[in-house]
């Protein structure tokens, strides 16, 4: 049993990576910040899942929710908005996983910055431009 947290993207379903569409369609249970993840990534969920909105719950549901996956076996997808290396809260849960023995991975999304320049039609990374601010 494995916990994997995964980015859900920048807000569009069809931005989340392969790997994590892949991951939300083998797990039985998914959990997900109902507030600011689109719920349109829920149809790459197996039929059947559990599907949990954790945007009401304390941290201490959720890691109810991954004790009684853990107890069942079943892998779980926990769904974050944008990329779990900025303001995910990922790294409470993480701590919480490694006092109780659960394994986890993390699988990172599209990063919002990236989003942007794509919807701004825009390269980040300009050739001399960097050599004109100095």
């Amino acid at each position: 049993m494995t916990v994997h947290f995964i980015g859900a993207g920048p807000g569009a379903a069809d931005l989340i990576t392969v790997r994590g569409r892949d991951l939300l369609a083998a797990c039985p249970v998914c959990l997900y910040a109902g507030s600011v993840v689109p719920i349109e990534l829920l149809a790459y969920c197996p039929g059947g899942a559990r599907i949990v909105d954790t945007a009401p719950l304390s941290l201490d549901e959720i890691e109810a929710e991954y004790v009684a996956a853990h107890a069942a076996g079943h892998d779980v997808a926990r769904l974050h908005s944008g990329d779990l290396s900025i303001w995910s809260a990922v790294a409470e849960q993480m701590r919480r996983l490694d006092r109780l023995g659960i394994p986890y991975t993390l699988t990172p999304g599209v990063p919002a910055f990236a989003a942007a320049a794509a919807a701004l039609g825009r390269e980040l990374t300009i050739p001399g431009w960097r050599r004109a601010l100095f």
